[in-house]
């Protein structure tokens, strides 16, 4: 019998895994794939996922350094680069491998090529079923992902519109040639789909070339990766990997029992640029947080409620309102990207979201003072503010 099981070895499984070892739980991570293993992925590791870890990422982990990004809508491109770091630039295999080790090293037990096919509730305790053993839990973490399917035992209805498509793949190029198309930036291109765009991510040795948009909304997404490929002069002929990402802001269900959701499988995603490993890694924490004081009696409602309580008092907000401007941003493009090349300023002032000097909230409060004036006085904006609220 242990104190938790944690399902999935991504940054949200590694980070509440760490944490229970350091607490002295008994503590097994069950993992499906075996590590290094590849992970379909931009890059883009913020400064809020670095805040989160007790321990200093090597250089081998991270590629580059981000200062600034370029913008494109159409015919117009727009690049900004602030005098301070905003983010770093990974690849999900070598980083989740070493988030791995560091939670091995605080000394959890860790299965890695096992798949959990279902888990059942019983009193006081939860059955973890493999292919080829039953674990126990008094708790469990289910940290698998986006794709994974364990989640529907908590929350049933999942709907397409939930979630957006992505399709990366990687270019190999030399490090000088990748300095010269950009430095120490990230490229963004809008407009290729609906709550979504393409991205265009320097990494060591190749780009992280991709697009994502709403999945049911996205049309012929193969066929769009590869008119991105080829008119960013990339070749087609590479190999392009799928895979979800929810959009976060919705209300969803993520507790049930002594089961809880965290991270991807949370739906715990910023949805204006896509990012969810600094919400994985800080959700993995609260989790063990609040399991460690149900194991200790120490939390007065006695049950998992008190998880969903606290990542709504860290972090709801700003999902909340990160999902208001994507919305806002793809229903009136034109009107956003007309704002964002004619003033500066604007992409300027939302790069400090990324580098923890502004909220979303306080990125739109800054934002809508300065729209022009007919997109005030449009009551198609004030009717979605209104039903937003």
């Amino acid at each position: 019998m242990y104190d938790l099981a944690v399902i999935g070895g991504g940054p949200s499984g590694t980070a509440a895994g760490r944490l229970a070892g350091k607490y002295g739980l008994d503590t097994l991570l069950i993992e499906k794939e075996k590590f290094p293993r590849a992970k379909p992925c931009g890059g883009a590791f913020s400064n809020q996922a670095k805040s989160y870890l007790d321990f200093e990422l090597p250089d081998r982990i991270l590629e580059k350094n981000v200062f600034g990004a370029r913008v494109h809508f159409k015919d117009k491109v727009i690049e900004e680069h602030k005098d301070y770091q905003i983010a770093s630039i990974v690849t999900r295999k070598k980083l989740d491998n070493f988030l791995l080790q560091k939670a091995a090293e605080s000394g959890i037990n860790i299965h890695t090529g096992k798949k959990v096919k279902k888990c059942e509730k019983k009193q006081g305790y939860v059955d973890i079923y493999t292919p080829d053993n039953c674990y126990q839990a008094r708790y469990v973490v289910i940290a698998e992902g986006a794709q994974g399917s364990l989640k529907k035992m908590i929350r049933e209805n999942i709907t397409p519109g939930e979630f957006g498509l992505c399709l990366v793949t990687e270019i190999e190029d030399s490090k000088q040639h990748i300095d010269e198309y950009i430095y120490n930036a990230i490229d963004i291109h809008f407009g290729l789909a609906e709550m979504g765009y393409g991205w265009i991510f320097p990494h060591e040795d190749h780009f992280s070339v991709g697009i994502g948009g709403l999945a049911d909304k996205l049309s012929r997404p193969l066929e769009k990766m590869k008119s991105f490929l080829h008119n960013n002069g990339f070749s087609e002929n590479t190999d392009i990997k799928r895979h979800l990402i929810p959009v976060g802001g919705l209300k969803r269900k993520i507790t049930s029992g002594r089961m809880l959701l965290s991270g991807d499988a949370a739906g715990f995603v910023d949805s204006f640029y896509g990012e969810g490993i600094a919400y994985a890694i800080r959700s993995g924490q609260i989790a063990v947080e609040v399991i460690k004081e149900l194991l200790d009696n120490k939390t007065a409602s006695g049950n998992l409620e008190e998880y969903k309580k606290r990542c709504e008092q860290e972090f709801a907000d700003n999902l909340k309102y990160s999902l208001w401007l994507s919305r806002l941003m793809h229903r009136y493009p034109n009107i956003f990207i007309k704002l964002l090349s004619s003033n500066r300023e604007v992409i300027n002032t939302y790069l400090e979201v990324p580098a923890l000097k502004r909220s979303y909230k306080n990125f739109l409060g800054w934002l809508v003072p300065r729209l022009p004036k007919f997109l005030l006085m449009d009551s198609r904006i004030g009717h979605y503010f209104a039903r937003s609220d």
